[in-house]
């Protein structure tokens, strides 16, 4: 995996935690936890599932300046010119995007399988947006009913390329192809309301 992608993902990511911040009256030391959380938050998680020493922010420290630096931007941008609500799902998705097939190609590197790394990629893109919702007190955006294909977005394109690796000779473009499925599955979805069918359960009559 190039590092220009996951230094893209953790920036994209810090952003959105900033963005998402906005009306929670947090202070700047709260936004800068909020930016690192998310930004690191996965992929941390996926590095003790797969049992790596030293965590990756740990090994390579550029990761955290990286994520203070591009939530510092925001920080002091948004006080002055105030983006478009609609710009923290777009920003969101392409954090998912890069950060899911991330976490997919570091686990078959590892020699899991392809369902566990599957699985992977989806914790590497959601979790740390999960860990941003639940430190601002809202639900995650993934258990939102009326979100529109979040972590099914991932888990369509991390197995693309999966299959695409398994069937194909090895290419570098196997991890942008599902890249580009996760982006366009869930800009898709939000442009078009496409969701996955709600449960509900059968209520038997009195």
């Amino acid at each position: 995996m190039p590092p220009w992608i996951e230094y893209f993902a953790v920036t994209v990511c810090a952003i959105t935690a900033v963005l998402a911040a906005e009306g929670k009256r947090m202070d700047l030391f709260g936004v800068m936890v909020l930016a690192l959380v998310t930004a690191v938050g996965g992929g941390t998680i996926r590095d003790l599932c797969l049992g790596v020493r030293p965590l990756i922010w740990i090994e390579q420290p550029m990761y955290l300046w990286t994520a203070l630096i591009a939530a510092m931007a925001t920080f002091v941008t948004v006080r002055f010119i105030h983006p478009p609500h609609r710009l923290l799902a777009v920003a969101d998705a392409f954090g998912l995007a890069l950060f899911g097939i991330a976490g997919t190609e570091k686990a078959l590197t590892l020699g899991t399988s392809g369902i566990v790394a599957v699985l992977l990629g989806i914790v590497t893109g959601v979790a740390g947006g999960i860990l941003r919702d639940v430190l601002r007190g809202e639900l995650p955006l993934v258990f939102q009913p009326d979100v529109n294909l979040y972590a099914t977005a991932v888990f369509a394109g991390a197995l693309v390329f999966v299959l695409l690796r398994v069937w194909l000779p090895a290419s570098e473009s196997h991890r942008y192809i599902g890249m580009a499925v996760i982006l366009v599955l869930r800009l898709a979805a939000m442009r078009w309301k496409l969701r996955l069918p709600a449960y509900r359960s059968r209520i038997s009559a009195p």
